[in-house]
């Protein structure tokens, strides 16, 4: 269920309470939840992904995204996110797609290269040409290490 878009990363379709374990096993240590509450009737609450977390030593954070696209708050929270996990990152959505984009957004404006990322996404199943333009204009943007 899980897709391993790198070593640290994953991303996923909508997750229930007992899928928590499945991270756990992986060793994940933040769960980020992409999909704004209430998108669909047969999604489990954030809420209840949180306390499972939580309760599975996990940290967790919301950086709800809609169907309307990516702003500049998004990025930068995913981006803190991703830097703040002291391991494994389980990222998910409805499908997986916005969590995948997001991603590659977040990673692009700390300067890694859109090809790989591209790449990497590609290699678990997703198209992160949506977003490909402004990864491209992020990572040039990006501060040099």
């Amino acid at each position: 269920m899980f897709r391993k878009v790198t070593d640290t990363f994953f991303a996923s379709p909508q997750i229930a309470v007992e899928d928590i374990a499945e991270a756990t096993a992986l060793g994940v240590r933040l769960v980020i939840n992409n999909r704004p509450e209430g998108e669909s009737d047969d999604q489990t609450p954030g809420a209840m992904i949180e306390q499972a977390a939580r309760a599975a030593g996990m940290d967790y954070v919301a950086i709800p995204v809609s169907h309307a696209g990516f702003a500049e708050t998004q990025v930068s929270a995913m981006a803190k996110a991703l830097a703040s996990s002291e391991g494994p990152v389980l990222a998910y959505c409805r499908s997986g797609t916005r969590s995948t984009l997001l991603w590659s957004l977040a990673e692009a404006s700390l300067g890694k290269n859109p090809q790989k990322l591209a790449s990497q996404a590609a290699g678990a199943g997703y198209d992160i040409s949506p977003v490909r333009a402004m990864v491209d204009m992020l990572a040039a943007g990006a501060p040099d290490d």
